[in-house]
């Protein structure tokens, strides 16, 4: 079974004040929520109300991750969790960049201590290097996220690109095409998933 939880002690990132010497202790109600429980009450408080149909897409996302569990096994609740949370970085509370991936991954790790193997997930899902790339920060994501197994990557990737905004299932050419049409061939996100998924 790959790593799915938070560690029970992590290192206190730069970008917040410690609350102890160098270690934070998870709080206890998360010990006993598993991970795809916590991932799913994280996603619903970021997105449900400020993000109302990224919130249903993300649903769409996590249902389909669950259909998987024959094929992924131990793997399931990782990849669940990965499912509710790579939208994350949506966020008006929680965007820097404006890179969904790589806001939701720091997210999760400087703030949540989550592992490093689900914030590797939601950094790098849906051939997010190629975006990160047009936006001249893949540099920073390959130094801050290595990637993900490709079995998990990609059996993400599957539930996020055959779930459409309103969470309802699409095959992969209709959701590029959804794609394309929202935000039009020239813009950067068309322009990094036309490549890798065609």
């Amino acid at each position: 079974m790959r790593e799915l939880g938070r560690p029970a002690l992590a290192k206190t990132s730069s970008r917040r004040p410690a609350a102890s010497a160098h270690v934070l202790q998870r709080p206890a109600y998360r010990q006993a929520m598993a991970s795809a429980d916590w991932a799913e009450a994280m996603a619903r408080e970021l997105l449900e109300e400020a993000l109302p149909r990224r919130w249903a897409h993300t649903q769409g996302v996590a249902a389909t991750a669950r259909t998987l569990s024959g094929i992924l096994g131990d793997d399931t609740d990782l990849i669940v969790a990965a499912a509710w949370l790579h939208g994350i970085g949506y966020s008006p509370a929680i965007a820097v960049t404006g890179f969904h991936p790589l806001d939701g991954a720091r997210h999760l790790r400087d703030m949540e201590q989550a592992s490093a193997l689900l914030c590797c997930l939601v950094a790098h899902h849906s051939c997010a290097m190629n975006e990160a790339a047009e936006r001249g920060l893949a540099g920073e994501l390959a130094r801050e996220f290595p990637p993900p197994p490709d079995d998990l990557a990609d059996a993400l990737t599957y539930g996020d690109m055959t779930t459409g905004p309103d969470g309802q299932d699409m095959i992969v050419e209709q959701r590029v095409g959804e794609i394309l049409a929202r935000y039009g061939p020239d813009h950067l996100v068309s322009r990094a998933i036309i490549p890798p998924v065609l």
